[in-house]
């Protein structure tokens, strides 16, 4: 990675819509990229930008021991050496003799120059953030990105080539935009967050989508947009909350909720695969995995520690309580009660998530105490037994199993999927074994 060196700028009026930048002392390096980061006072509709100067011409095989001045438009794109414009945007120009400025103009320092070796790739830039010397409230945004002035962008922000990010985006300390990623509409961004390559976040309709920190959104991945729901009516709000320390795979689809009364949230810690889809108005809790093509129907709840296989897909309205399985390719119709592993086209209930359970650390007891009570209710041959609500009396009642905590979840969890408004337990056998 190549070194950095931080020198501080002074500027003083020029021409209109121009502005003189004045330097001294930079070491003799070849192919230097200095980068000047400012807030301009006047155009009052600029409010942020960048300046880039390449000065490998000017500093190959010669002594940087000399002033220079740099002379150019307020827009801050790209500005080169050679003195000419392309595509209409004005390019800068190096005087060694440094004659512009003059000793009455006032002198305004607006902030650090940073002076990066010209080997260096932009992937070494995007995380420039760490290199040696860096200032902590340095901001990159390639002169190829298009930012609006009315966009909020915190300190350590990186932003690549030919992003976009609208006037209602506020992107959080430390966030990094990679080249074709995109922040539109009400969006805002919670420190540390990720937009890979071709990401897109949020949609220019009313309602708002809101990240936490530490967030991954993959390479062409689709957060935060119009919801696919024919209740949607044009110009209603709709809302998109999504937690801390999430990951977001490639081509994942998550959408906005579907009225302005509901929203789609997603907890903290969830990792969603690749191709994965949330419809609107659905609730993730945290720490679930999604494995890739699994696709949630509008309004289904994920609670805790839900695990699905690929291509796994739940129909709307469903429920799938914490710490459940749902094996590869099965067509989920109705809700999955807690600890349960269910299969199948339309999925019936295959037994209990034994490892699932192991890896969250429950107790040889708890798992022991969980199997009595499935076998219970699931496996019971009597024919004196009685129906579903009857097994779930007379364990409330079973003295031995009533107070292990594990159990009362999950009787709680199957009597919860007869409520109104549920779709009903899935499907069961009488296996035997779990």
């Amino acid at each position: 990675m190549g070194t950095l060196q931080a020198q501080k700028l002074l500027f003083a009026p020029c021409q209109s819509s121009t502005r003189v930048a004045s330097t001294a002392g930079l070491s003799q390096q070849s192919h230097q990229l200095a980068i000047v980061q400012w807030t301009s006072k006047y155009p009052v509709s600029v409010v942020k930008a960048n300046w880039f100067a390449n000065f490998s011409t000017f500093f190959m095989g010669k002594k940087a021991n000399t002033g220079f001045s740099l002379t150019a438009r307020t827009k801050g794109i790209v500005f080169r050496n050679d003195g000419r414009c392309q595509g209409g945007m004005p390019r800068a120009t190096i005087d060694q003799e440094f004659s512009e400025k003059q000793e009455s103009d006032p002198i305004e320092d607006l902030g650090t120059v940073s002076s990066f070796n010209g080997r260096t790739s932009f992937a070494e830039s995007m995380g420039s953030s760490s290199v040696s010397g860096t200032h902590p409230g340095h901001k990159f945004i390639h002169p190829m990105a298009i930012v609006h002035p009315g966009a909020i962008i915190n300190e350590g922000v990186v932003i690549g080539p030919f992003c976009t990010v609208g006037p209602e985006a506020k992107l959080g300390r430390g966030c990094k935009l990679y080249p074709n990623s995109h922040v539109c509409g009400n969006t805002e961004m919670g420190e540390g967050c990720v937009l890979l390559t071709g990401a897109i976040v949020g949609a220019d309709i009313p309602g708002q989508t809101m990240l936490g920190c530490y967030n991954s959104i993959g390479h062409h991945a689709v957060v935060g947009v119009k919801c696919q729901d024919m209740k949607y009516k044009e110009g209603d709000e709709c809302f998109l909350f999504i937690g801390s320390n999430n990951d977001i795979r490639e081509h994942a689809s998550v959408h906005r909720s579907s009225k302005s009364s509901d929203s789609t949230v997603i907890g903290d810690n969830n990792l969603i695969m690749g191709s994965c889809h949330v419809a609107h108005d659905c609730k993730l809790g945290n720490n679930n995995i999604l494995a890739n093509g699994t696709l949630l129907g509008g309004h289904v709840v994920v609670q805790d520690f839900v695990h699905t296989g690929g291509a796994v897909a739940v129909h709307q309205f469903c429920h799938m309580d914490s710490f459940s399985f749902i094996a590869g390719g099965s067509m989920v119709d109705r809700d999955v009660p807690m600890y349960m592993m269910v299969a199948g086209d339309r999925a019936e209930l295959r037994g209990l998530n034994l490892e699932g359970m192991r890896r969250r650390g429950f107790s040889e007891l708890e798992v022991k105490s969980i199997r009595r009570a499935y076998q219970k209710l699931f496996m019971n041959t009597d024919a004196d037994a009685g129906g579903l609500e009857d097994r779930l009396f007379e364990l409330d009642s079973n003295d031995e199993l009533a107070k292990v905590p594990a159990v009362k979840l999950m009787l709680r969890s199957v009597r919860s999927c007869f409520e109104e408004n549920r779709r009903g337990i899935c499907k069961f056998r009488h296996w035997t074994s779990v």
